[in-house]
C-alpha cells in the first residue's frame, strides 16, 4: 500500500524520496516548487520544507501536554497545543548521523510505539504561491517510553497552564517591527489556556540546518521482485545499494548534556516569550483570502451529485472538479487548475514492488482537503522578553504532571542553525523576537503517545479471556486481530457478520450528523474453527421452511408466538402468520415454545434449510456442478514453465476435488479446453484409449462440439484423463503461436454447462492481452498520462461491454470464473476481470511468472482453490427490521435488481459488505434487526438456505453510538466504498471524501460527546482512536496513491481483490503485522511492534505479514547465533537474498519460526510467499513500502502528518 509513509531515515542508496522535503502529498505532476528541495542524505532530522500558505505550525503540530480529564469513558483525548515545559533528564540521542542511524535506539532494542513526530517546516514566502499538497510536519522521530499516570484533574490543567510562558526564538531575516499582514478575519482578544506538558524522557534530535538542494543521483528502477511475483523484464539495471552520502556538513548533534529544553522550528517561534494560544494560527498571507469560517453543510454521503467548489469538509460526497475561485485559500487547489509547473522538476522514479515499465509522468493529486490551513486570529502579543520556564506545578515534582495516557501533544523550541522563515516572510502575529539564546536541541513529540495500533490490540486480547457468546443484542464483539471462541445464541458468530455499529442512531438526522457508516460486513459461508460447530441444517420437509407471509423473512429466535402458539408475530414486519400445524408447539410461562432449544431456527442465529423445488431454477432440483480447466497454450505459457505445471498438477488435484461428506467420492465432474486463437476440446470418455481432440477455429460463434465425454466422472475416466495432461505439454511445446483469445474461452465454457444442465466453476490460466479477431478482443489502452487527470477514471471502467453481458449469461446459469494470470506485460485487467468479479470468482496474478520463483505460490493457491467448499447458483437477500433497509451492496457479485445478490459462485473466502440507511424512526425497545438468507446450490448437488440473523441495540444519543463502534469494520467499508468511487470519480475526490468524513465522524463526537477542553487537544473516541491511522492506510494504498512502478493492472487487481475482502483480510493488508523474532517461545507469538522503520533494530529480524507476502528482514548488525539458528550460516554477507523458502534446520528455533510461517499461511485465503530482505538491500524499498507509520516514497502522509492534518480538518468544522 502506498500508504506507508517513510520514517526519517535515510534515504537509502542516495535515492530522493518523493514526498520528502515537501508538504502531505506530492504536487500534481510530482514536481517540487523551488524552494522544496527532494529529501537527500542520511539526516537524521528531515530538513525541513515549507509547509502550504497559511498553514499554521501550532495549529498542524501536536505538543506534549497533559489532557484534561477524558471527557467520558470514551475519548482519548491527544494534546496538539503549543505548550512547553523544561525537559526532564534527556535520554542520549537516538541517532548519530550515520547510515541507517534510526536502528540504534536509546533502548537498545525494538519498541513498541508509534511512529515518531516530526518537526513542522517553516512557511514559504508570502509572495510565492504554493502547489498543491497538505502541509507536511517532516522531521526526525525518536521513540520515547511513554509515562502513564493518573489524569490531572480540570482544575488543576486550568491552574497549570495559566503560568506557561514561551521560550523566545531566532531574529527572522523580515528585521524586527515586520507587522503581520492583513487578515480578513478580526483578530480575537482571548487567548486559549493550554494544557501543561506530560513529563517523559527525551533523546535529543540532530537538526539540519537547511535543505541542501543536490542533483538528485541517477536512480535505478525498481527491485528485483516486486509484489505480486517474479522479477523485473530483462533490461532493468538493480538500484544502487550504496550507502546513502553523508549528512550535510550543517548538520549538528548535541550530545545530551547541552539538552535544557523544548524547541519551536525558526518559522514557529513566537518571537518573545509569550503566552500562546494552544492552536494558534497566523491569518492567511495578504495574497490568498482566508478560508470562509463557518462548517460546511453536510450532504448525504453517499451522492455524487455534481456541485461548485466544495467547501473543505463535505461528508461522504465525491465533488466534480469545478472552476478555479479566483483567490484560492492558503494551499488548496481546485481540481481542474494544474499546479505553476515552470519551476518544478518531477522527482525520478521511485523503486517500487510492482515493476510494470516506466513510472507515471503525474505523481497522485493531494487531496484538497489536505491543504486547507485554519486561519484562526493570531494570539495576543506577549511582552518581548527572554526565556522562561513554566513554574513548577505546587505537588508536581519539577512541576511537570504525569501524562494521561493517550493524551499527546508537542512541545516546540528554535531550531538551532537555522536562520528563520524564509527571507521577506512576515512573523505572524508576533512583534520581532529578541535574539536568539544559544542552541537548544529540538523536544520532541513523543511517539508514544499517540494511539498505538498495537497497544489496542494487545488490550483487547488481554481483555478476552471468556468464549464470546452471541445472546446479547449490541454486544460488539472481540477484534479480528483477537483469537476467540464463538458461542452462538441466538445471533450470527463475528465470523460471519461483523457490523460498523453495535448501537444504531434512531433517526436518520442523528445518522447524518455522525457521519458513521451504517454497513455489516456478511461473510456467509465462512470456515469456522475446530472448536465451534458448522450450521445445523434443518429439513423441514415438503412443507419447506417456515416464513412469515407479507416480507417472507424465514423463521428465527426473533419471532414471537402468540395465542398459545397457534401464529407468530414477524419481528421484522409486525404481520402476524398462521403457524403450520405440523409445526405447532406448546408455549412455556415466559411465551416461548417448549421446544425453543430443540429448535436450531429458534435458538441460534445461523443455521441452514434444505431448500424443497419451490426455491430451484423451473422447480427441479439441481445437478451437482462440473469444474472446467481452460489452459492458455500459446508461447508464453509454454515457455513460462506453466502449461506443464498446471497439467503435472491436475493428476493429483483432481483426488481433491471439494465433497460434503470426506468419507465419500466427490460428485463433481471435469472437463479440458486448451486455447490460443482457437479452442481444442478434449474427449475423456472413460471408454476411449486415447483423449480425442476436437478443435473449433470459428470463434466467434462458439458452440461445444461434443456432448457425451467433455464432461465426466474422475474415478471413472482416470486413466483417459492423465493420459491427456500428459500429452499437452508435448502437443504445444513448439508452439509459436503468441495471440490468443478470451471471451470465447468463457463462451465455450458457458455453453457446455448449458449444455449438461448444472451449474459450475472454470478455471481459466491466462497470460496475455486477448488481440486475436474474436469477440472481446482489446487493445492495449495504457496510458500513464492520464494518471492524475479526471480520465483517470476510465482506466478502472472496462474496455468493452461486451464481458458485462457475457457476466450476465454467466451469472444466469451459474457458472462461475476463476482466473489465474500470468501476464508479462499490461493484460487490461480492469476488462479480463469483469467476469470473475461479476460471477463471484476470483482472480489470481503472477507477474513475470517464473518456474522455480512462483511455482509454491501458484499450486498452492490453486489447491486450495480447488478444493474449497462452494456454493454455486447462490442468491443472497438481506431482510430488515422496519426503520432501516439495505441500500447498497458491495462485493463481487452481479444484481440485476436493487435486492438480489447474485452469485454464481460463492465460496468461504468472500464476503460481501452491506450498508444500511434509515427509512425510518428506530426505536430504543425493539433495537434493528437483520437476517441474511442464502440461496445456494452445494458442491453434493444440494439446494440449501443458509440464514445469519443479526440484532443490534438503537440508541437516540450519540455517546451510545461512538461506544459502540467497529473500526476495523468501517475501515473495511471505507475502503470498498473508495475503490468503488473510482469508477465514476477522480482519485483526488476520493481521497477527499475519505478525508472528510472521517474529520465529520470525528468533530461531531468532539462537538456533541466529549467534555470541553482547549481546542489544542484532539479528541478521539475510544473506540474509534484508530481510525485515523487506518483511514491513511487506506489513503495511502496502492490504488489510491500509486508508486511510480505500481502498474495499472497492479491497482485493478488490488481494487477487485479488496472488493470481497473480510474485515480480518483488510485489516492486515492496510496495516501489516510486524513480528520481532529475536526470541521464539513455543505456543506464543511474539509481542508485534508498530509499523515503522523506527521500530527496526538494526541487531534484530523481524517477520511482515500483509495477507498476500511474508518478509523476513534481517538487520545488518544480527548475532550470529541467530544467522545460524535460522539460516544455517554465520555470516550476514552469506544470506541468500533470493531465496524463498526457510531452511529446515535442526534446532528448536529454526522449527518455531517455520511453525509460525505455516501458521501465518494456513489463516489467509492466498499462499503468502517470503522474500528474505537484508539490510540496505535492493529489496529493503519494497519492504518499506509496507511500514504503514512512516512517509511513502510515492508521498503519502506518515501517521504523525496525518493526525495533524486530520487535527486541523476537525477544528475547520468546528470552527
Amino acid at each position: 500500500m502506498n500508504v506507508n509513509q517513510h520514517t526519517p531515515v535515510a534515504a537509502p542508496y542516495g535515492q530522493p524520496h518523493p514526498g520528502y522535503g515537501q508538504p502531505n502529498f506530492s504536487p500534481l505532476d510530482g514536481g517540487y516548487p523551488a524552494p522544496y528541495a527532494p529529501y537527500n542524505g542520511p539526516a537524521s532530522a528531515y530538513q525541513p520544507g515549507a509547509p502550504p500558505q497559511g498553514y499554521s505550525p501550532f495549529s498542524s503540530f501536536p505538543s506534549k501536554a497533559v489532557a484534561a480529564p477524558p471527557a467520558s469513558d470514551l475519548s482519548s483525548p491527544l494534546d496538539l497545543g503549543p505548550v512547553r515545559a523544561p525537559p526532564t533528564s534527556g535520554a542520549p540521542p537516538v541517532s548519530s548521523p550515520q547510515t541507517y542511524n534510526q536502528y540504534s535506539h536509546s533502548q537498545g532494542g525494538v519498541q513498541n510505539g508509534p511512529p515518531l513526530m516530526t518537526q513542522a517546516p517553516p512557511r514559504p514566502a508570502v509572495s510565492q504561491q504554493y502547489a498543491p499538497g497538505a502541509g507536511n510536519v517532516s522531521g526526525p522521530h525518536p521513540s520515547y517510553p511513554q509515562h502513564y499516570g493518573p489524569p490531572a484533574a480540570m482544575q488543576q490543567v486550568t491552574n497549570q497552564m495559566s503560568g506557561m510562558q514561551m521560550n523566545s526564538g531566532p531574529p527572522t531575516p523580515a528585521g524586527p517591527g515586520y507587522a503581520p499582514p492583513h487578515s480578513s478575519q478580526p483578530p480575537t482578544s482571548t487567548a486559549f489556556s493550554a494544557a501543561p506538558p506530560a513529563s517523559y524522557s527525551h533523546a535529543p534530535p540532530h537538526v539540519s540546518s537547511s535543505t541542501p538542494v543536490q542533483s538528485p543521483p541517477p536512480c535505478g528502477p525498481a527491485a528485483s521482485q516486486q509484489y505480486y511475483g517474479g522479477p523485473p523484464p530483462a533490461g532493468q539495471q538493480p538500484f544502487p545499494s550504496s550507502p546513502a552520502p553523508p549528512p550535510p556538513t550543517s548538520q549538528h548533534s548535541f550530545p545530551p548534556s547541552s539538552y535544557s529544553g523544548p524547541m519551536l522550528p525558526p518559522s514557529q517561534a513566537p518571537p518573545a516569550s509569550q503566552p500562546q494560544p494552544p492552536y494558534t494560527s497566523a491569518p492567511p498571507p495578504v495574497s490568498q483570502p482566508a478560508f470562509m469560517p463557518g462548517p460546511p453543510l453536510p450532504s448525504s454521503q453517499g451522492s455524487f451529485s455534481p456541485r461548485g467548489p466544495p467547501p473543505s469538509s463535505q461528508p461522504g460526497s465525491f465533488p466534480p472538479p469545478s472552476a478555479p475561485p479566483t483567490s484560492l485559500p492558503s494551499g488548496q487547489y481546485p481540481t481542474s487548475m494544474p499546479p505553476p509547473q515552470q519551476q518544478q522538476q518531477p522527482p525520478p522514479p521511485q523503486p517500487s514492488p510492482y515493476h510494470s515499465g516506466p513510472p507515471p509522468p503525474t505523481s497522485q493529486v493531494p487531496p484538497t482537503s489536505m491543504a486547507q490551513s485554519n486561519h484562526l486570529p493570531p494570539g495576543p502579543p506577549g511582552p518581548p522578553g527572554g526565556l522562561h520556564h513554566p513554574q513548577p506545578h505546587p505537588g508536581m515534582p519539577g512541576g511537570f504532571p504525569p501524562q494521561q495516557n493517550g493524551a499527546f501533544g508537542q512541545v516546540r523550541g528554535p531550531q538551532p542553525g537555522y536562520a528563520g522563515p524564509y527571507p521577506g516572510q512576515p512573523n505572524y502575529g508576533a512583534p520581532a523576537p529578541a535574539p536568539a539564546p544559544a542552541p537548544h536541541p529540538q523536544k520532541r513529540l513523543d511517539p508514544d503517545a499517540i494511539p498505538s495500533p498495537i497497544q489496542v490490540i494487545e488490550d483487547d486480547k488481554a481483555k478476552t479471556t471468556e468464549p464470546f457468546s452471541t445472546g446479547v443484542r449490541g454486544q460488539v464483539p472481540p477484534l479480528v486481530t483477537t483469537d476467540f471462541q464463538a458461542k452462538d445464541q441466538g445471533n450470527a458468530s463475528p465470523r460471519f457478520v461483523r457490523c460498523t455499529a453495535y448501537n444504531m442512531p434512531c433517526t436518520a438526522d442523528m445518522a447524518k450528523q455522525s457521519q458513521v457508516p451504517l454497513a455489516a460486513v456478511i461473510k456467509p459461508l465462512a470456515t469456522l474453527p475446530p472448536d465451534e460447530s458448522p450450521p445445523y441444517l434443518v429439513d423441514h420437509g415438503e412443507e419447506g421452511p417456515i416464513r412469515c407471509n407479507r416480507c417472507k423473512a424465514y423463521m428465527c429466535p426473533y419471532m414471537q408466538f402468540i395465542e398459545g402458539g397457534r401464529r407468530f408475530q414477524c419481528s421484522f414486519c409486525n404481520c402476524v402468520t398462521e403457524v403450520p400445524p405440523h409445526y405447532f408447539q406448546h408455549l412455556d410461562h415466559t411465551g416461548k415454545r417448549v421446544d425453543c432449544y430443540d429448535r436450531p431456527e429458534l435458538s441460534l442465529g445461523s443455521y441452514e434449510f434444505l431448500a424443497t423445488k419451490d426455491y430451484c431454477k423451473n422447480n427441479k432440483l439441481p445437478q451437482p456442478p462440473a469444474f472446467i480447466f481452460l489452459i492458455d497454450v500459446s508461447y508464453n505459457a509454454v515457455k513460462s514453465g506453466m502449461v506443464s505445471i498446471v497439467c503435472q498438477e491436475l493428476k493429483t488435484l483432481l483426488d481433491c476435488l471439494p465433497r460434503e461428506n470426506p468419507e465419500s467420492d466427490s460428485l463433481v465432474r471435469v472437463g479440458f479446453v486448451t486455447y490460443n486463437k482457437v479452442l481444442h476440446f478434449y474427449n475423456v470418455k472413460s471408454s476411449l484409449a486415447q483423449p480425442q481432440m476436437l478443435v473449433v477455429s470459428d470463434v466467434s460463434d462458439m458452440f461445444v462440439p461434443l456432448l457425451d465425454g467433455f464432461l465426466v466422472n474422475v474415478n471413472e475416466s482416470r486413466q483417459v484423463i492423465e493420459s491427456l495432461l500428459d500429452q499437452i505439454p508435448e502437443m504445444f511445446a513448439d508452439t509459436r503461436e503468441t495471440e490468443t483469445v478470451f471471451a470465447p474461452v468463457i463462451q465455450a465454457g458457458l455453453e457446455a454447462l448449458k449444455a449438461a444442465d448444472c451449474a459450475g466453476k472454470l478455471f481459466v490460466f491466462h497470460t496475455s492481452l486477448p488481440i486475436a479477431e474474436a469477440p472481446g478482443k482489446l487493445k492495449n489502452r495504457e496510458d500513464k498520462k492520464l494518471i492524475g487527470t479526471d480520465k483517470e477514471k476510465t482506466l478502472f471502467q472496462p474496455q468493452v461491454s461486451f464481458y458485462n453481458s457475457l457476466a450476465k449469461d454467466c451469472v444466469a446459469q451459474g457458472c462461475c470464473v476463476d482466473l489465474f494470470l500470468f501476464p508479462n506485460q499490461y493484460v487490461d485487467l480492469a476488462t479480463l476481470g469483469v467476469v470473475p468479479v461479476s460471477t463471484g470468482g476470483s482472480i489470481y496474478k503472477y507477474t513475470y511468472f517464473q518456474a522455480q520463483l512462483d511455482k509454491e505460490r501458484f499450486l498452492n493457491d490453486l489447491r486450495r482453490d480447488v478444493q474449497k467448499l462452494v456454493g454455486f447458483d447462490a442468491v443472497m437477500r438481506v431482510r430488515t427490521s422496519t426503520g432501516i433497509r439495505a441500500t447498497d451492496f458491495y462485493g463481487s457479485f452481479f444484481m440485476s435488481n436493487t435486492t438480489d445478490v447474485e452469485l454464481a459462485g460463492l465460496d468461504c473466502d468472500k464476503a460481501v459488505t452491506v450498508e444500511f440507511k434509515h427509512d425510518d424512526k428506530l426505536s430504543e425497545e425493539t433495537g434493528a434487526l437483520m437476517q441474511c438468507a442464502v440461496l445456494y446450490t452445494s458442491c453434493s448437488g444440494q439446494r440449501r438456505l443458509r440464514v445469519h440473523n443479526m440484532s443490534v441495540n438503537c440508541c437516540s444519543q450519540l455517546a451510545d453510538l461512538y461506544r459502540n463502534c467497529e473500526t476495523d469494520t468501517i475501515i473495511n467499508f471505507f475502503s470498498k466504498y473508495a475503490f468503488r468511487g473510482l469508477l465514476n470519480n477522480p482519485t483526488k475526490a476520493v481521497r477527499e471524501t475519505m478525508v472528510n468524513q472521517c474529520a465529520q465522524i470525528l468533530a461531531c463526537y468532539r462537538k456533541n460527546c466529549a467534555s470541553p477542553s482547549s481546542a489544542g487537544q484532539l479528541i478521539l473516541p475510544e473506540c474509534m482512536k484508530l481510525l485515523p491511522v487506518y483511514l491513511n492506510c487506506v489513503l495511502k494504498s496502492d490504488v489510491l496513491l500509486p508508486g511510480a512502478d505500481v502498474s495499472l493492472d497492479d491497482r485493478a487487481y488490488l481494487r477487485q481483490l479488496i472488493s470481497c475482502m473480510d474485515v480480518a483480510e483488510t485489516h492486515v493488508f492496510f496495516y501489516p503485522r510486524l513480528l520481532p523474532l529475536m526470541k521464539l517461545e513455543s505456543g506464543s507469538l511474539p509481542l508485534a511492534v508498530r509499523d515503522s522503520e523506527e521500530r527496526l533494530s538494526k541487531g534484530g529480524v523481524y517477520l511482515l505479514e500483509t495477507g498476500l507476502q511474508l518478509f523476513l528482514w534481517v538487520g545488518a548488525s544480527v548475532q550470529q547465533e541467530l544467522l545460524l539458528n535460522i539460516f544455517g550460516t554465520p555470516s550476514f554477507s552469506q544470506i541468500d537474498g533470493s531465496m524463498t523458502t526457510l531452511p529446515v534446520l535442526d534446532n528448536p528455533f529454526s522449527q518455531r519460526l517455520r511453525e509460525m510461517v505455516d501458521s501465518f499461511r494456513a489463516q489467509r485465503s492466498r499462499y503468502m510467499m517470503l522474500m528474505v530482505v537484508k539490510q540496505e538491500d535492493r529489496n529493503e524499498l519494497i519492504f518499506r513500502h509496507f511500514l504503514m507509520e512512516d512517509k511513502s516514497a510515492g508521498g503519502g502522509a506518515s501517521y504523525v502528518d496525518f493526525l495533524c492534518h486530520m487535527h486541523k480538518e476537525i477544528r475547520q468544522l468546528l470552527s
